[in-house]
């Protein structure tokens, strides 16, 4: 009987559980759960048009990077580490400074397109917030962009990193304000959204749980030799699943032999050896 109707009213488990007390008194929910599992109904059919679709990141080739500051601490006081990382392939690269500020942020994107051994196409960092001077470094975005306010105006003009992308033709873009993201991943200034960038992001929080959360560093030396360590680690030896099974080298690697006309160089070549 309960099987019939639970196929009629297509009720959840809970609701099938209390609805016919009187007729089956002694039933329990762990015995309702494996009736309907011997009957084939213990999951409803998915109706259409209850759900909305998800809908997929568009895959980019090898070349888009996502990029942000984060703040860390040792005995000797604050560093700031800014941190890029490819939508595709996930290879990383960062480095540790004492100023967050526009200079470090063109020495940076130069210190990048030395690590990397293909072109990069695009580079995507957070939306200068109007009205967010003086206050944290991580939260204006004025690094990399600068205010609304400011920008396409007689008397702009253009910054330092968005010379050096065109330059190489790189195309900077910026986080959209009032984008429906998560609220880990977002933060908001005088009712406006700015999402965060959620890759890069999450790659901050795996770098200091492996580092400044997990160790004491009596230096910045000591903390820049072991981020040195945790990112090659990563580059060169942490297989990931959505690269099935490979490591973020090993898949720059593979893409070289299909499309060699993306790379500045051999890759191989820097894959580091026993001595390295």
């Amino acid at each position: 009987m309960v099987v019939a109707f639970r196929r009629h009213t297509l009720l959840p488990l809970d609701d099938c559980l209390y609805a016919p007390p009187p007729t089956i008194p002694h039933l329990t929910r762990s015995a309702l759960h494996r009736c309907l599992q011997r009957h084939g109904i213990s999951r409803l059919p998915e109706v259409e048009g209850d759900k909305p679709k998800r809908q997929r990141f568009k895959r980019y080739p090898i070349g888009f990077f996502h990029m942000d500051i984060a703040e860390v601490q040792t005995s000797e006081g604050k560093l700031y580490l800014f941190v890029a990382i490819d939508r595709t392939s996930k290879f990383a690269v960062t480095q540790l400074v004492e100023k967050a500020d526009r200079r470090t942020a063109w020495e940076f994107l130069e210190h990048l397109l030395e690590a990397v051994p293909y072109r990069i196409h695009t580079i995507l960092t957070e939306r200068a917030i109007e009205g967010a001077i003086g206050s944290s470094p991580m939260a204006s975005g004025i690094q990399f962009a600068d205010q609304p306010r400011n920008r396409n105006t007689a008397y702009s003009r253009p910054m330092r990193f968005d010379l050096i992308c065109e330059a190489n033709g790189i195309e900077h873009r910026l986080t959209k304000p009032n984008h429906p993201w998560s609220s880990e991943d977002r933060k908001t200034f005088r009712g406006t959204v700015f999402p965060r960038d959620g890759q890069v992001e999450r790659l901050n929080r795996t770098i200091k749980e492996a580092t400044v959360k997990r160790f004491h560093y009596d230096s910045h030396d000591q903390l820049c030799a072991h981020l040195t360590d945790f990112i090659a680690a990563y580059n060169f030896a942490r297989r990931l699943k959505t690269l099935n099974g490979l490591t973020p080298y090993e898949y720059i690697c593979k893409i070289w032999t299909s499309e060699p006309d993306r790379f500045i160089l051999n890759p191989i070549q820097q894959m580091p050896g026993l001595n390295t």
